[in-house]
């Protein structure tokens, strides 16, 4: 694929996945009405929420540049995607997905946006397992198992992985 035709689908999936999941399912269950709640609280979710659309931004511009794909099944990148917070854990998409959820649920003080994190963390779980992994490995063979072995999925190091 071409890094412009790269560039532009994860721009249009980022849009569509991770702005429903995270933005208009928050938005439809919540309004982004804020509720009472514990000040500390909400600063830690604005951090958390600055953090995690950061991870979420780099790491589809890292599908583009460095995997020449998107992160979207139907367009996967044509390299194995292993730098940036790939070297520390294998989902961050998924983690900064998780991330925004939790960070909306304490900036707004919407508990019903934990219950929704718990049932997205389910799903990526699910989608990982069954379907990013094994396809993975079918696609880049060694070079993904490599991969597997040195990086957690879910917890991320403390020091990047040196690959190769």
């Amino acid at each position: 694929m071409e890094r412009r035709q790269a560039v532009l689908g994860s721009a249009a999936f980022f849009v569509l996945a991770p702005g429903g999941v995270a933005g208009l399912v928050p938005w439809l269950l919540t309004r982004w009405r804020v509720e009472p709640f514990w000040p500390p609280l909400r600063i830690a979710g604005a951090v958390l929420l600055v953090a995690a659309l950061a991870v979420l931004i780099s790491s589809f511009a890292r599908f583009a540049a460095e995997g020449l794909g998107t992160p979207a099944p139907v367009a996967p990148p044509d390299r194995l995607v292993v730098g940036g917070f790939y070297r520390y854990v294998r989902n961050p998409m998924y983690l900064a997905v998780l991330s925004l959820i939790i960070g909306q649920a304490l900036v707004l003080g919407q508990l019903i946006l934990l219950a929704y994190a718990a049932v997205v963390t389910a799903a990526f779980t699910a989608m990982v397992h069954w379907h990013e992994e094994p396809a993975l490995h079918r696609q880049f063979g060694d070079q993904y198992d490599t991969y597997r072995a040195a990086v957690p999925g879910w917890l991320p190091r403390l020091r990047p992985w040196a690959s190769g």
